[in-house]
Protein backbone atom coordinates (compact mmCIF):
# COMPACT_ATOMS: atom_id res chain seq x y z
CA UNK A 1 0.00 0.00 0.00
CA UNK A 2 2.70 2.55 0.41
CA UNK A 3 4.41 1.43 -3.08
CA UNK A 4 1.00 3.08 -4.47
CA UNK A 5 0.77 5.96 -1.94
CA UNK A 6 5.05 6.65 -3.12
CA UNK A 7 3.30 7.02 -6.66
CA UNK A 8 0.63 8.30 -5.76
CA UNK A 9 2.98 11.24 -3.91
CA UNK A 10 5.88 11.24 -6.94
CA UNK A 11 3.00 11.25 -9.35
CA UNK A 12 0.49 13.49 -8.40
CA UNK A 13 0.60 16.36 -11.08
CA UNK A 14 0.97 14.13 -13.60
CA UNK A 15 -2.31 12.19 -12.39
CA UNK A 16 -4.13 14.98 -12.03
CA UNK A 17 -3.25 16.11 -15.60
CA UNK A 18 -4.39 13.07 -16.75
CA UNK A 19 -7.48 13.18 -15.41
CA UNK A 20 -8.14 16.82 -16.07
CA UNK A 21 -7.91 15.61 -19.94
CA UNK A 22 -10.43 12.72 -19.44
CA UNK A 23 -12.82 15.42 -17.96
CA UNK A 24 -12.26 17.26 -20.21
CA UNK A 25 -12.99 14.54 -23.06
CA UNK A 26 -15.82 13.17 -21.10
CA UNK A 27 -16.92 17.14 -21.11
CA UNK A 28 -16.62 17.32 -25.23
CA UNK A 29 -18.44 13.86 -25.45
CA UNK A 30 -21.69 15.12 -23.29
CA UNK A 31 -21.76 18.50 -25.02
CA UNK A 32 -22.02 16.55 -28.44
CA UNK A 33 -24.35 14.48 -27.28
CA UNK A 34 -26.38 17.07 -26.05
CA UNK A 35 -26.77 18.76 -29.26
CA UNK A 36 -27.44 14.95 -30.98
CA UNK A 37 -30.26 14.37 -28.51
CA UNK A 38 -31.71 18.18 -28.92
CA UNK A 39 -31.90 17.25 -32.59
CA UNK A 40 -33.34 13.93 -32.50
CA UNK A 41 -36.23 15.13 -30.15
CA UNK A 42 -36.66 18.02 -32.62
CA UNK A 43 -37.21 15.59 -35.20
CA UNK A 44 -39.38 13.13 -33.37
CA UNK A 45 -41.53 16.23 -32.30
CA UNK A 46 -42.03 16.99 -35.53
CA UNK A 47 -43.11 13.54 -36.38
CA UNK A 48 -45.43 13.31 -33.62
CA UNK A 49 -46.67 17.05 -33.69
CA UNK A 50 -50.66 16.02 -34.33
CA UNK A 51 -50.73 13.26 -32.85
CA UNK A 52 -52.38 13.02 -28.95
CA UNK A 53 -50.89 10.51 -27.02
CA UNK A 54 -49.97 8.02 -30.30
CA UNK A 55 -47.34 5.77 -29.63
CA UNK A 56 -44.09 5.93 -32.66
CA UNK A 57 -45.91 2.52 -33.70
CA UNK A 58 -49.28 4.01 -34.21
CA UNK A 59 -47.81 6.93 -36.03
CA UNK A 60 -45.90 5.02 -37.95
CA UNK A 61 -48.77 2.50 -38.96
CA UNK A 62 -51.13 5.38 -39.75
CA UNK A 63 -48.62 6.54 -41.92
CA UNK A 64 -48.20 3.40 -43.99
CA UNK A 65 -52.20 3.54 -44.32
CA UNK A 66 -52.29 6.97 -46.22
CA UNK A 67 -48.86 5.77 -48.36
CA UNK A 68 -51.79 3.20 -49.36
CA UNK A 69 -54.48 5.44 -50.06
CA UNK A 70 -52.38 7.87 -52.45
CA UNK A 71 -51.07 4.68 -53.92
CA UNK A 72 -54.69 3.88 -54.80
CA UNK A 73 -55.16 7.26 -55.95
CA UNK A 74 -52.17 7.53 -57.86
CA UNK A 75 -53.03 3.78 -59.46
CA UNK A 76 -56.54 6.03 -60.51
CA UNK A 77 -54.81 8.73 -62.06
CA UNK A 78 -52.69 6.92 -63.93
CA UNK A 79 -55.43 5.04 -65.06
CA UNK A 80 -57.09 8.18 -65.90
CA UNK A 81 -54.57 9.66 -67.93
CA UNK A 82 -53.71 7.06 -70.39
CA UNK A 83 -57.64 6.89 -71.01
CA UNK A 84 -57.50 10.77 -71.55
CA UNK A 85 -54.23 10.24 -73.82
CA UNK A 86 -56.13 7.37 -75.74
CA UNK A 87 -58.89 9.72 -76.21
CA UNK A 88 -56.55 12.45 -77.04
CA UNK A 89 -55.21 10.62 -79.72
CA UNK A 90 -58.63 11.12 -81.28
CA UNK A 91 -59.09 14.53 -81.51
CA UNK A 92 -57.87 16.70 -83.99
CA UNK A 93 -54.43 17.60 -83.36
CA UNK A 94 -52.94 18.37 -86.80
CA UNK A 95 -53.75 21.02 -89.03
CA UNK A 96 -52.39 21.42 -92.45
CA UNK A 97 -53.99 24.96 -94.46
CA UNK A 98 -52.83 26.05 -97.68
CA UNK A 99 -54.20 29.22 -99.24
CA UNK A 100 -53.71 29.36 -103.47
CA UNK A 101 -55.45 31.34 -106.81
CA UNK A 102 -57.11 28.05 -108.12
CA UNK A 103 -57.47 29.94 -111.38
CA UNK A 104 -55.30 32.75 -113.89
CA UNK A 105 -57.70 35.44 -113.91
CA UNK A 106 -58.53 35.86 -109.99
CA UNK A 107 -56.51 38.61 -108.36
CA UNK A 108 -55.72 36.86 -104.73
CA UNK A 109 -55.53 33.56 -102.83
CA UNK A 110 -58.85 33.18 -102.35
CA UNK A 111 -59.39 29.36 -102.71
CA UNK A 112 -57.54 27.22 -99.63
CA UNK A 113 -57.57 23.76 -98.77
CA UNK A 114 -57.38 22.48 -94.78
CA UNK A 115 -56.54 19.32 -93.53
CA UNK A 116 -57.74 18.43 -89.68
CA UNK A 117 -56.41 15.14 -88.75
CA UNK A 118 -55.95 13.29 -85.35
CA UNK A 119 -53.01 11.50 -84.27
CA UNK A 120 -53.39 8.58 -86.58
CA UNK A 121 -53.79 10.59 -89.47
CA UNK A 122 -57.57 10.15 -89.80
CA UNK A 123 -60.13 13.03 -90.45
CA UNK A 124 -60.78 15.69 -93.31
CA UNK A 125 -59.87 18.11 -95.72
CA UNK A 126 -62.22 20.77 -96.95
CA UNK A 127 -61.17 23.17 -99.59
CA UNK A 128 -62.86 25.97 -101.04
CA UNK A 129 -62.45 26.96 -104.35
CA UNK A 130 -63.48 30.52 -105.37
CA UNK A 131 -64.04 31.47 -108.71
CA UNK A 132 -65.49 34.76 -109.74
CA UNK A 133 -69.10 33.57 -110.50
CA UNK A 134 -69.60 31.06 -107.72
CA UNK A 135 -67.70 29.80 -104.83
CA UNK A 136 -67.29 25.95 -103.98
CA UNK A 137 -66.22 23.71 -101.41
CA UNK A 138 -65.44 20.15 -100.90
CA UNK A 139 -64.75 18.10 -97.91
CA UNK A 140 -62.81 14.36 -98.02
CA UNK A 141 -62.73 11.88 -95.83
CA UNK A 142 -59.02 10.70 -94.65
CA UNK A 143 -57.92 7.63 -92.72
CA UNK A 144 -54.27 6.68 -92.38
CA UNK A 145 -53.15 9.82 -94.45
CA UNK A 146 -54.90 9.05 -97.70
CA UNK A 147 -57.91 9.57 -98.90
CA UNK A 148 -60.32 6.53 -101.07
CA UNK A 149 -61.33 9.98 -103.20
CA UNK A 150 -58.98 11.68 -105.98
CA UNK A 151 -56.83 14.81 -103.92
CA UNK A 152 -56.12 17.56 -105.73
CA UNK A 153 -52.40 19.16 -105.39
CA UNK A 154 -53.44 21.29 -102.94
CA UNK A 155 -54.97 19.21 -100.54
CA UNK A 156 -52.47 16.31 -100.44
CA UNK A 157 -49.38 19.91 -99.99
CA UNK A 158 -52.30 20.57 -96.93
CA UNK A 159 -52.60 16.61 -95.76
CA UNK A 160 -48.52 16.79 -95.75
CA UNK A 161 -48.79 20.15 -93.98
CA UNK A 162 -50.67 18.29 -91.34
CA UNK A 163 -48.47 15.35 -90.63
CA UNK A 164 -45.55 17.83 -90.98
CA UNK A 165 -46.53 19.96 -88.54
CA UNK A 166 -45.95 22.98 -90.54
CA UNK A 167 -49.49 24.51 -90.64
CA UNK A 168 -49.10 27.57 -92.87
CA UNK A 169 -46.58 27.87 -95.59
CA UNK A 170 -46.53 31.16 -98.18
CA UNK A 171 -45.54 29.08 -101.05
CA UNK A 172 -48.72 29.51 -103.90
CA UNK A 173 -49.57 26.58 -105.92
CA UNK A 174 -52.33 26.84 -109.06
CA UNK A 175 -54.80 24.23 -110.31
CA UNK A 176 -54.84 23.26 -113.57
Amino acid sequence: MDTINDIVIDYNFEIIFGLAIIVVFLFLVTVINIFRISSMRKKYNKLVKNVNGGSLEEIIMQHVEVVDDVKIQLGRLVDYCSELDDRLKLSLQKIGFIRYNAFNEMGSDLSFSIALLDDNLNGFVITSIYGREECNTYAKPIEDGKSKYNLSTEEIQAIDRAVKGNIFNSSKSRIS
